[in-house]
């Protein structure tokens, strides 16, 4: 009997270290669009031809102090639940450092026609798997404040929300910003943190999901209903995705002679190296499949943040 007991221990022992050990999704904390919209923080690039707001992280950054010490406190928080963090202010020094936050705002010549705007840089150079969006505002009760804050857990590869807290923290004569979130989200933190981890659970097993687009240049002598073999280059396709995808999970949402979307394309968390992957890890595998024998299409990869690529057959 003793042994079944000290058996049983060791196992209930070996669960726990399991679930402790278990890996976490990387964060990154930014303030929200309307945030920053409310305080003067946004910017406006062009995206073939149409103008677009965007938050200027990078302003927001170094005018508001505010701002530092909120993305520190909910840092704080989430780092004393074991989440790895990925810093905005050290990822926009990187941004900034290799210039991709200007050539981003500049128009591309490449004949694309398809560009990146520079939050999707952003999300290319902290490389988190989920990206907490904040928005916090002060309410002030004679000499006592208090903050309403929402939090708002986003797959940074969809932009999918996954997880939310909204609240208003107990009045209080503290001025300190930082001290007046960090009382007022205390009590939702826990089951923001969990959902956090069930959709990266769920990541782990099914795979993280992206978006993967073929397209085809117009002078192509092709097109997705070509045959080879008797099977259309559609086909082929959707049987490449099918054997590569994790679980074979995907799904067709169009395809036409000319063009084809599929979503919810679920590829493996980490390549082979080790490294977290994304989308163009996946579609370089596709491209390079239609670019060998027998099919020898040549074509172009081009993205769209970590989660959306489009491959354009024809040519580069």
């Amino acid at each position: 009997m003793k042994k079944i007991f000290i058996a049983c221990g060791l196992m209930l022992l070996g669960i726990s270290l399991s679930f402790g050990q278990a890996k976490k999704p990387t964060l990154m904390v930014v303030p929200s669009d309307v945030w920053c919209n409310t305080n003067g923080y946004m910017m406006e690039f062009d995206d073939q031809g149409t103008k677009v707001k965007i938050p200027d992280y990078k302003k927001a950054i170094q005018e508001n102090s505010d701002l530092l010490l909120v993305i520190s406190a909910i840092n704080g928080m989430m780092a004393e639940r074991g989440f790895p963090l990925k810093n905005l202010e050290s990822a926009m020094k990187t941004l900034s450092s290799n210039s991709a936050e200007d050539n981003m705002r500049a128009s591309k010549e490449s004949g694309s026609g398809v560009s990146e705007s520079p939050i999707d840089a952003l999300k290319k150079t902290a490389k988190a798997d989920i990206i907490i969006q904040m928005t916090w505002t002060v309410n002030t009760t004679g000499p006592k404040k208090s903050i309403s804050f929402n939090l708002q857990g986003l797959d940074s590869y969809t932009d999918k929300q996954i997880a939310t807290a909204v609240g208003t923290g107990a009045p209080s004569f503290t001025a300190e910003i930082p001290v007046l979130l960090q009382e007022a989200v205390t009590a939702h933190i826990d089951n923001f943190a969990a959902s956090l981890q069930t959709h990266f659970d769920d990541m782990f097993t099914n795979g993280r999901e992206v978006i993967l687009r073929i397209q085809k240049w117009d002078d192509f002598d092709g097109d997705l209903e070509t045959e080879f073999d008797g099977k259309e280059l559609g086909s082929i396709i959707e049987e490449w995705l099918a054997a590569n995808t994790q679980n074979g999970r995907f799904s067709t949402t169009d395809i036409t002679e000319n063009m084809a979307l599929f979503e919810q394309v679920r590829i493996p968390l980490y390549n082979a190296a080790g490294r977290a992957s994304d989308a163009r890890d996946f579609a370089k595998g596709l491209s390079k499949f239609l670019k060998d024998a027998p099919y020898s299409i040549p074509n172009k990869l081009v993205m769209k943040g970590l989660g959306r690529a489009t491959i354009i057959l024809g040519g580069k």
